[in-house]
């Protein structure tokens, strides 16, 4: 072997260096700050591209509508639907720039806000425990479910004579109809999100020691959560309709009144605002509602 090993060149048979072994790594230039900025913003975009095209859509379909309803009125269209009177975008921004220098367009705001907000809330405090009991005890559920279903197909307006009679006064029983519309798509999801929990779920926690406490918190509630969130976001639109028949019926400020006070007057224009105003509080209240369930749902969100 050793006679071998000397028949060898010298550099096969001298142990490399660990210089030898490990050649010099030339340090890499650092990325100028400029450049990774710009990379995590790419990155970031590329991440939030389909948001911004559902975004991008939505503006295109708005302007789209806004365009035709505009070219309709203007020409002032006699198809099968008549749009000689229907005021034209134009003139309902003219209309919307003298409303919002107007404090009392504002207060009719504030009252339809501050109603929904003291109806809607109610509606939640009470439908989603009561939900989560009649889901999770079989006799409650048999003992309140036909009230409850005998007079959720009752419309807001066939509640109005009978709120104004049921509460002394004129914003009470608005609130008290407000609540109504809201309460019964709460309780309604929460049901179904209790009837929906694993069983699996439920013996496993009880294997583990839970008491009926720690099911509800532990358990029931958050696999509830998902129906809540959808009952919540369903009642608060079922609310704004309740709210705007009631406040047109027998309100004095709000605006649902301020849109029949305008229909009174012949003031189409004021018509139109009233009804745009009514869309975007309704949309800016489901949003409010959807930024809530992401908090309150995490997991959600990760999906």
């Amino acid at each position: 072997m050793e006679a071998a090993l000397r028949t060898l060149p010298e550099a096969v048979v001298r142990p490399a260096t660990p210089t030898e072994a490990r050649p010099p790594v030339k340090p890499q230039p650092a990325l100028p700050v400029a450049s990774a900025r710009g990379n995590r913003l790419a990155r970031w975009l590329r991440l939030h591209r389909g948001q911004f095209r559902a975004v991008a859509l939505g503006l295109v379909s708005l302007a789209v509508f806004i365009t035709v309803w505009q070219v309709l009125t203007v020409n002032r269209a006699t198809l099968y639907v008549r749009f000689t009177n229907v005021p034209s975008p134009a003139d309902v921004l003219a209309r919307a720039v003298l409303a919002f220098h107007n404090p009392i367009f504002g207060d009719h705001i504030w009252m339809s806000c501050r109603r929904i907000l003291y109806g809607f809330s109610l509606a939640g405090a009470v439908a989603i425990p009561l939900g989560l009991l009649m889901g999770r005890f079989r006799i409650l559920r048999e003992i309140v479910f036909p009230i409850c279903e005998v007079t959720r197909p009752i419309p807001a307006i066939a509640w109005v004579p009978m709120a104004i009679m049921l509460w002394p006064t004129n914003e009470e029983s608005i609130v008290f109809i407000t609540f109504l519309g809201s309460f019964f798509p709460i309780l309604i999801n929460t049901l179904q999100g209790m009837a929906t929990v694993d069983p699996v779920l439920v013996r496993a926690a009880r294997c583990l020691g839970a008491g009926e406490a720690a099911l509800f918190r532990e358990v029931y509630l958050p696999a509830s959560l998902p129906q809540i969130f959808t009952g919540l976001t369903v009642g608060m639109g079922v609310a704004w309709v309740s709210l705007i028949a009631a406040e047109m019926i027998s309100g004095q400020f709000g605006i649902g009144y301020f849109t029949w006070e305008a229909y009174s007057l012949v003031q189409y224009s004021d018509i139109a605002l009233g009804m745009i105003t009514i869309g975007v509080l309704g949309l800016a209240s489901s949003l409010a509602i959807r930024l809530v369930g992401r908090i309150a749902m995490p997991w959600g969100a990760a999906r």
